[in-house]
């Protein structure tokens, strides 16, 4: 077994392995069972990275040809800039994975391919409760200080 994780685009053929880690990273937002996404926006959203009108992509971490983690950003525009702004909205790994570089890898490859695309700013967001991922999220950005609105409707 190699310990060389790759950080890739992903491909077609990689849903069957993407699957439950979309399904992982939703069920650790309380999004399961009775909650869970309905299975169009699960359709929806996977056929989006393979779409070139679509701004929105997936990396994926692979190790020995297993799926390790899985990151979705996207690109918009914004009112105080000129150049696209890279949101990070997705990023979730295996258990046996944390703490083992694979999420800052993602992150990483996020913020040079938000680069490439000109961009001169890579956000996100996470819950208040998920102290481990903001130990990585500290050593690897800055807190903007906003705090997050929100109404369904």
């Amino acid at each position: 077994m190699s310990d060389e994780v790759l950080i890739r685009a992903v491909e077609h053929g990689d849903f069957s392995q993407w699957r439950p880690l979309w399904d992982g990273y939703n069920a650790f937002y309380g999004r399961k069972r009775d909650t869970a996404l309905p299975e169009a926006i699960t359709k929806m959203t996977w056929s989006r990275f393979f779409d070139e009108h679509e701004p929105v992509y997936a990396l994926v971490a692979e190790q020995d040809g297993l799926l390790l983690g899985l990151t979705h950003f996207l690109f918009h525009r914004s009112t105080i800039s000129l150049e696209p702004t890279c949101y990070l909205q997705d990023l979730f790994t295996v258990e046996a994975a944390r703490g083992k570089g694979v999420g800052r890898a993602l992150i990483e490859e996020v913020y040079r391919r938000a680069e490439d695309a000109g961009s001169h700013r890579v956000y996100w967001q996470t819950h208040e409760t998920n102290a481990t991922a903001m130990k990585l999220y500290d050593k690897v950005a800055e807190k903007s200080g906003f705090v997050v609105y929100r109404k369904s409707l």
